[in-house]
């Protein structure tokens, strides 16, 4: 299991009262539609247990993850409320998940079978959603192989088809050509539900958006939408911030990060800090050692991308290479002593720096920051 550090001056913070903000914004942006929480991946950077139970606080119907052992750490938790895998769990581990009281995700004609042997072991009835290929192609039922899936697991009596779904491909985008692509899949989801229904199948739980569609596709709300990143406080496209205007609506980012300074020197012009002596001080400076490095998640390209920090609500420039453990921050001539709060992600002093800026200094997308936020940071929770 990996380390969390508690006796290092580095932490994030986790603002419970921004994510319990965004579920009742989004409940009542897509109302009368539920709300799935997604907390997969360490609750998107966040620490799964805190981000799961203020999302069930402010009226999720559910949770989600990615794989078994996350479902298991949230179960044991003490988290009773329902749980969706959001992929097809290997056959090894399904008598796991069906004991653990996780509802299976079936998106193949193998998968169904392996859900039906493995729910035979298991008492009672469990609940299972298809899971249906409409275009994003990485995995769910082939629209051909769906009356198979269909009929085998309705032939068993342990389980109960309790949700039918699908995901989108680019409803991040506002592209006209990405736009018309969600429509097809909207079409072929429905093509989908048709056929269910032709069998007597007519699941409670249909569910097609992600945060990008609940947000700016109303059509593809159905019953339940799956809420990710927007319950975070992130955007997945800056253009979804209209839309929430125009209803009053506003996310807040729930994590920030922090470290306090752990050495100060005062170095001359023209020397050059870290390794490989990368950049030289364009003028005499004091530079401050902050420990966060690569192996908590900042990567070694910021320093070529022009990253900063805050310190006393300045924004400073990198002095040197990220290194695993630690940063050298150029604080020019400004006093800085040990023991400072340094905001790597999030405000100080009126001033801000957000995920979305990470993403751009990494030439990735918000989703990898927030969740490559590294183990061994401490998450403290803020009511």
């Amino acid at each position: 299991m990996p380390i969390e550090g508690i006796r290092r001056p580095a932490w994030a913070e986790i603002d419970l009262a921004a994510l319990r903000h965004n579920i009742v914004t989004l409940r009542e942006l897509v109302a009368p539609a539920q709300l799935c929480g997604v907390v997969k991946a360490n609750g998107y950077g966040h620490g799964a247990l805190f981000a799961a139970r203020a999302l069930l606080d402010a009226g999720v119907a559910g949770l989600a993850v990615a794989i078994v052992d996350e479902g298991v750490e949230l179960r044991e938790g003490g988290i009773v409320e329902p749980i969706l895998l959001l992929a097809e769990a290997p056959s090894e581990s399904l008598v796991d998940a069906l004991e653990a009281k996780l509802t299976l995700t079936i998106g193949s004609v193998e998968g169904a079978r392996a859900a039906v042997a493995a729910a035979s072991n298991v008492s009672g009835r469990s609940p299972v959603h298809i899971k249906v290929d409409t275009g994003m192609h990485r995995m769910g039922v082939d629209i051909a192989d769906l009356d198979a899936v269909l009929d085998i697991v309705k032939a068993s009596p342990n389980l109960v088809i309790e949700g039918l779904y699908s995901h989108f491909s680019v409803a991040d985008s506002d592209q006209p050509q990405d736009r018309d692509y969600c429509e097809l899949q909207m079409q072929r989801f429905d093509e989908a539900l048709a056929m269910a229904r032709a069998k007597g199948i007519d699941p409670p739980l249909t569910h097609l958006a992600n945060s990008a569609a609940a947000i700016s596709l109303p059509a593809a709300r159905r019953s339940m939408v799956r809420v990710g990143l927007a319950a975070y406080g992130y955007l997945p496209h800056p253009s979804m911030a209209a839309t929430l205007a125009a209803r009053g609506m506003a996310l807040r980012p729930a994590l920030s990060l922090h470290a306090r300074v752990t050495a100060v020197r005062h170095l001359e012009a023209g020397e050059r800090p870290s390794y490989g002596r990368r950049r030289a001080l364009p003028g005499d400076a004091t530079v401050a050692t902050v420990p966060y490095g690569y192996a908590d998640g900042y990567p070694r390209r910021f320093f070529d991308a022009g990253a900063e920090v805050l310190i006393n609500g300045v924004h400073r420039p990198l002095a040197g290479a990220v290194t695993m453990d630690q940063l050298v921050i150029d604080c020019d001539g400004d006093h800085v002593k040990v023991g400072d709060e340094v905001v790597l992600l999030g405000a100080q002093g009126g001033e801000t720096i957000s995920a979305d800026e990470w993403a751009t200094w990494g030439g990735t997308i918000t989703w990898e920051i927030l969740c490559g936020i590294g183990a061994r940071v401490p998450r403290i929770a803020r009511p």
